[in-house]
């Protein structure tokens, strides 16, 4: 009897699968997967309609991605950070930021090699390292805070660590890392010399005095960096799934080399578009990051209400509340009460975390609030039977 992979027989299901369609049996607002409901600039979707019609763009693109948009991810990086990237030999494209991930792990990692993995995790990360032959060393956050220790980070480093995968703005907490934290995970990567790959996908969001700082501006860190971007991220638009990957010209040959065997390209006219929504007035950003503060706000004045607790997020559109005064199991059943019994639909984190150190997120829960107003609102509303 066939049988299939001993690679990817023991992922089974993402938890966004069970929650989703946990969500629409009971009709819940669902606040638990990263999608917008929403569009984003009308614009961007004018560039992806001409695109479409002017018969330049329906069959392949180049493997690496048309010119216009590598140069707009190399002229973004120079704009923002100040970073001289190479459009050429410097610059992927790729179907979403979890192909770039997946891509520069294949590519720049071998079997055996450890990789650390700062818990909780974008669920995509442990399994490309395991499908990549790589063991995964997990160094966690800690609550309230979602800080690091910085002991338990040097001890994850030794003479076998090749890589550490990055996210900052953090995907689900909201923390953005300080520059004081990226610093010292450089001076480890320094001392050991091991690549960073940095998932940045959320770099646009970001609140309040929060900076996000890319691992690849420190000193002798670009050399040794993959930076991950994404434009459903950035432009709002998650099911165009156009992401990109830039570095040094040596460290991306690796990448480049993955990924023309697992995507070789991507799709044409969404390409077109999403270079011309890097020509976008920097008042767009601006802009984005207005809507998602008040919508940050209206996410947090629900959580409380709801008598729960959670530190404000300075990035991303995810906020990971406390339920402990609302509810008593573990993180599995109040996603599912919350989801058939209040009629919200939340992610529980644990499935972000080791089977080592599932125990940290075993008392929250991960709220999306990249929502409309009205449908947070009516969350909220719903929300108010948790602390009744």
């Amino acid at each position: 009897m066939p049988q299939i992979a001993n690679r990817v027989a023991g992922f089974g299901t993402t938890i966004f699968t069970e929650i989703n369609e946990l969500a629409a049996k009971h009709q819940a607002i669902n606040l638990g997967q990263g999608k917008p409901d929403f569009d984003g600039p009308a614009e961007v979707i004018d560039a992806f309609r001409a695109a479409l019609s002017n018969g330049k763009h329906n069959q392949y693109a180049p493997g690496p991605g048309v010119f216009a948009l590598r140069q707009g991810v190399a002229d973004h990086a120079g704009r923002n950070y100040g970073l001289e990237v190479d459009p050429n030999g410097g610059v992927i494209i790729t179907p979403g930021a979890t192909e770039a991930i997946f891509a520069a792990v294949m590519g720049l990692t071998d079997p055996g090699d450890e990789v650390i993995v700062i818990e909780p995790f974008f669920d995509s990360y442990v399994p490309d390292i395991l499908m990549a032959g790589g063991k995964p060393v997990y160094v966690p956050l800690h609550a309230p805070d979602w800080t690091f220790d910085p002991d338990e980070l040097r001890a994850a480093f030794n003479s076998n660590t090749r890589a550490i995968i990055l996210n900052t703005p953090h995907n689900p907490t909201g923390r953005v890392f300080t520059q004081a934290e990226l610093q010292m995970i450089a001076e480890l990567c320094l001392e050991f010399d091991v690549t960073v790959i940095s998932d940045e996908v959320y770099e646009h969001l970001i609140f309040d005095e929060a900076e996000h700082v890319p691992i690849a501006t420190l000193p002798d860190m670009f050399e040794r960096t993959i930076t991950i971007g994404s434009a459903g991220k950035s432009f709002g638009m998650t099911g165009w799934k156009v992401g990109w990957a830039y570095g040094h010209p040596d460290l991306m040959k690796g990448v480049a080399q993955a990924h023309q065997f697992v995507a070789f390209a991507v799709n044409h006219p969404a390409q077109m578009a999403v270079a011309h929504a890097f020509t976008l007035p920097k008042s767009y950003y601006d802009d984005y990051r207005a809507v998602y503060t008040r919508k940050r706000d209206l996410m947090m004045d629900a959580i409380q209400a709801a008598g729960m607790t959670a530190p404000t997020p300075k990035g991303t559109y995810f906020v990971m509340a406390d339920f402990s005064p609302v509810f008593d199991g573990d993180d599995v059943e109040f996603a599912r009460y919350m989801t058939a019994e209040i009629g919200v639909a939340v992610i529980p984190p644990t499935f972000f975390y080791s089977a080592e150190h599932k125990y940290l997120g075993s008392r929250h829960t991960r709220f999306a609030f990249c929502k409309g107003d009205d449908t947070i609102l009516a969350a909220a509303e719903r929300m108010r039977k948790l602390k009744g």
